[in-house]
C-alpha cells in the first residue's frame, strides 16, 4: 500500500471487506509507530480462534507473515474480553491493534462449544454490556488504539434469521466503534478512504 500514512490518531477504526487490505493497513500503522521512537511498543490483540484445520492454518500463516512484516509487533490472543485486554495493556507508549471486531462479535453471538472458547475469568453477562465496556476502554486508553473490522452490509440481504441478525449486529457495532474513534478509514482494493478524521 503506497499511500502515505498520516500521524497516528488517538483511535482509528479500519473497515473493509475480505482481503481488502484493512489488516495490512493496521500493520503499517503499527510499523510507523514503532519506527517513530525506540521507546514505542505495539501489541496486536487477535480475536480469531482455531475452530478447524483451515482456520488453524490461516492463523498460523497470518502470524508468520505478520512477524516478517512487523517484527516488533507482539501478539495477544483474546477472543472475548477486549475491554479487560485494553485496560491491562494500553499505555502511552504502546499502540494496540485489535483484529478483528467481526470475529469478536462472532465469539459472543455464535460461540463454539469448546474448551478453547470458554473464558477463564468473569465477563460481562451479555454482549451489550461487554460492548459498552469495550468502547469505554477505547476512549479511556492512554495510548493509540487501532480497530479492524469487516464491512459486510453492502451486498444482498442474507438468507436466514440468524445471519440477518448477525449482519445487523455488526452494522450497529461498526457504527458505535466509528462514533468512539477519532479516525475512521474504509479500505477497498488496498486503497484507504478517510470517512472521519478528528485527529489533531
Amino acid at each position: 500500500m503506497s499511500h502515505a500514512l498520516r500521524p497516528i490518531a488517538r483511535s482509528e477504526l479500519i473497515l473493509g471487506g475480505q482481503k481488502s487490505g484493512k489488516s495490512r493497513r493496521a500493520e503499517l500503522l503499527a510499523r510507523q509507530w514503532l519506527q517513530a521512537s525506540p521507546q514505542h511498543r505495539a501489541l496486536l490483540v487477535a480475536t480469531g480462534q482455531p475452530w478447524d484445520d483451515e482456520m488453524r492454518a490461516r492463523i498460523e500463516r497470518h502470524q508468520r507473515e505478520r512477524a516478517e512484516r512487523v517484527p516488533g509487533l507482539a501478539t495477544l490472543e483474546e477472543p472475548r474480553d477486549l475491554a479487560a485486554a485494553l485496560a491491562r495493556h494500553s499505555r502511552a507508549d504502546t499502540l494496540i491493534v485489535v483484529d478483528c471486531l467481526t470475529l469478536w462479535l462472532t465469539n459472543w453471538l455464535m460461540p463454539m462449544e469448546s474448551s478453547e472458547s470458554k473464558p477463564n475469568r468473569p465477563l460481562a453477562l451479555d454482549w451489550k454490556a461487554q460492548c459498552a465496556l469495550f468502547l469505554e476502554a477505547v476512549q479511556a486508553a492512554p495510548g493509540p488504539v487501532v480497530l479492524v473490522g469487516n464491512e459486510i452490509g453492502l451486498g444482498v440481504i442474507p438468507m436466514g434469521r440468524e445471519v440477518r441478525a448477525f449482519v445487523d449486529a455488526l452494522g450497529v457495532l461498526n457504527q458505535r466503534a466509528a462514533a468512539a474513534c477519532a479516525r475512521v478509514t474504509l479500505v477497498a482494493a488496498g486503497l484507504p478512504l478517510t470517512l472521519k478524521d478528528e485527529a489533531p
